[in-house]
């Protein structure tokens, strides 16, 4: 049986909350979590748009972590 370890070198996460302090708490988080990993934000696109169903605004973010050099 073969047991191989690649390391993740490229990781793309999407997040969204209806208010912009929990959607940047959520990041702070994975972005802690990433770190273990050896990994580092290379990229975040946003975007906010309005949920007519919860008459709120949606935030959302891509978030593209790339591995530490």
């Amino acid at each position: 049986m073969d047991f191989m370890l690649d390391r993740l070198t490229d990781k793309v996460e999407f997040f969204q909350a209806y208010d912009l302090a929990s959607l940047e708490k959520t990041i702070a988080v994975k972005i802690d979590d990433n770190k273990a990993m050896l990994l580092e934000v290379n990229a975040v696109q946003h975007n906010v748009v309005f949920d007519p169903r919860a008459e709120k605004m949606l935030y959302s973010a891509t978030v593209h972590f790339k591995a530490k050099k």
